[in-house]
């Protein structure tokens, strides 16, 4: 069995993608594989775990029930599924979609302030992603954008604990924003203030070789080379590279330390490993478990080495 075999051999979530990305399908397979996305599989199994109230797990980011000692981050509630959603490419077309989306907006408030969904949180890191998924989603967020902008630090990035007075960027804050805003702005068109804010949210990463520390040269954190999926707020090179890579963006010299760093995890069959799970209450494992093959890692090296190398 090839890798592409393997990878078609995975969830209706992989395999969409895969033809895509990597096959260059034609539009109406691909479509026909992604609509099987609502129906079976991952994406099927987290939609039917919304309550009849719009929320998963009762919350928008924490659970019903969550209290501050329990062991990790919880990433079943409404924030994390939506995001799982997007990346497994649920259509937002699809009735599923409308049906769930509407009532979040209906329903969901952030537990900070009681501030609705789609009108966003206080932390950037949050509201980037809510960005991200509202434009997935098609709900209006130009007014948490806006704010995204006023929040740059002057690196460049941005921290979510600038509220508590940090005035240095993070890269965890910072791709989640950027994410956000490069959404906005195919979906938009954008401005020139979202453009010059993604520029230098990207130069913030590339002065870093994606992973450096630019007063030292040493690695920021271990972490930053272990590919986790999902991910959810949490930073990695090959997540940054996608970034990157969907952006349309040119291959700065500056990443190719970072492209290196994935090239050399691939494995001699070809496949790439879980690098990490994300410590927290799930609603279900996505894959195997820290050292096992990972469909959704091979599935974004492929794609990033595959604009890397500037294959068509």
């Amino acid at each position: 069995m090839t890798v592409i075999d393997w990878l078609l051999d995975g969830d209706p979530a992989i395999r969409w993608q895969v033809m895509h990305d990597l096959l260059d399908a034609p539009a109406d397979e691909v479509g026909a594989e992604r609509a099987r996305v609502e129906r079976e599989g991952w994406g099927a199994r987290l939609l039917a775990l919304q309550g009849t109230d719009g929320l998963w797990d009762g919350g928008a980011l924490f659970p019903a029930d969550y209290t501050r000692d329990e062991p990790g981050q919880p990433w079943t509630t409404t924030m994390h599924v939506l995001q799982t959603l997007q990346l497994c490419g649920l259509d937002p077309a699809c009735g599923a979609a409308r049906r769930a989306v509407s009532l979040v907006a209906a329903n969901a408030r952030w537990e900070h302030d009681g501030q609705r969904y789609f009108d966003g949180e206080v932390e950037p890191c949050i509201n980037g992603r809510t960005v991200e998924t509202g434009v997935y989603f098609g709900i209006e967020v130009a007014p948490i954008v806006q704010r995204l902008l006023g929040e740059r630090l002057a690196d460049g990035g941005w921290n979510c604990e600038a509220e508590h007075g940090s005035v240095r960027s993070s890269v965890d804050t910072t791709v989640n924003v950027l994410d956000g805003l490069l959404a906005f702005e195919q979906a938009t068109g954008g401005s020139d203030g979202v453009r010059e804010a993604r520029r230098s949210g990207q130069e913030y990463l590339l002065e870093r070789a994606l992973f450096r520390r630019r007063s030292t040269g040493e690695v920021v954190n271990p972490h930053y080379l272990d590919f986790a999926f999902p991910y959810y707020w949490h930073y990695d090179v090959l997540r940054a590279l996608d970034y990157f890579r969907r952006s349309g963006a040119a291959r700065d010299p500056r990443m190719a330390e970072a492209v290196a760093v994935v090239r050399s995890q691939q494995q001699p069959d070809g496949r790439w490993l879980l690098g990490r799970v994300h410590p927290g209450r799930v609603c279900f494992a996505l894959e195997g478990g820290v050292g096992e093959p990972s469909r959704w890692n091979t599935l974004r090296a492929l794609r990033v080495l595959r604009w890397w190398d500037g294959e068509p």
